[in-house]
């Protein structure tokens, strides 16, 4: 496969986790990929990156073009997690959460827009089930994805007429390394993962890899109608009541 053949795309956080399934999945079907985050990336052309600095994101984006030429796809992927309920946490916090999971993904947009333009490419925003509803102690990362979840339709209708989408996965439980080493640290790790697979209607958490897979057709022509939306990835968790 080649829908991204003469392609340049950056994700962000995409050393790990869904970012570089994402990456990967971009790079095997023909995309040049760049990943932008703290520290180097023994797989990909990286950028450093500080998404708590509001100055990064232009940075960012100056850099891939200076490296690339061009910017077709955006994947704004990297995003932090605090646990604490509204009365726990401190406004720094809650600032830096914000900052990371919102503010980061409109700077980049913003700093992309242009290029994008010249290409007709599109955004795909990692959300979260958890910006349609809420594990407790994540008042932040509920109220930062709900809001990425709101700037993705903001920039779709704003931008459709230049020929930008945008779009977002909210994904559910997925077996990132970060999240199998939390289950492997639970007191009984299998009767834990028994348990996560009984809250999903397929019966198990998901993969990176299948994250990565709807992210692409997104960012593909195969989806050339389809902008403003979020789409739950989730093994129809959000659709399954919980019993008494």
């Amino acid at each position: 496969m080649s829908r991204f053949e003469r392609k340049v795309a950056l994700v962000t956080g995409g050393r790990s986790g869904i970012g570089r399934a994402v990456a990967r999945r971009l790079r095997d079907e023909g995309a040049t990929v760049l990943t932008a985050q703290r520290g180097p990336d023994d797989e990909f052309d990286a950028v450093p990156a500080d998404f708590t600095d509001p100055e990064s994101p232009d940075r960012i984006v100056a850099e891939v073009i200076e490296r690339a030429g061009q910017l077709d796809v955006l994947v704004n992927n990297a995003g932090m997690m605090q646990e604490a309920t509204v009365e726990e946490m401190s406004a720094q916090d809650w600032q830096r959460s914000l900052a990371v999971n919102l503010t980061a993904p409109f700077l980049l947009i913003r700093a992309a827009l242009p290029h994008l333009r010249r290409t007709r490419g599109n955004i795909v925003n990692v959300g979260s089930i958890e910006g349609l509803g809420s594990n407790p102690r994540h008042a932040a990362y509920c109220a930062s994805k709900a809001g990425l979840h709101g700037l993705t339709r903001a920039v779709a209708v704003d931008h459709g007429h230049e020929g930008i989408r945008c779009n977002a996965v909210a994904p559910g439980w997925i077996d990132t390394d970060l999240n199998l080493e939390f289950v492997e640290g639970m007191p009984d790790p299998d009767a834990f993962r028994r348990g996560i697979g009984r809250i999903h209607p397929v019966d198990r958490s998901g993969k990176p890899e299948e994250v990565a897979a709807f992210a692409a057709f997104l960012a593909s022509e195969e989806a050339s109608f389809v902008t403003g939306e979020v789409y739950p990835v989730d093994g129809g968790r959000m659709s399954k009541l919980s019993l008494p």
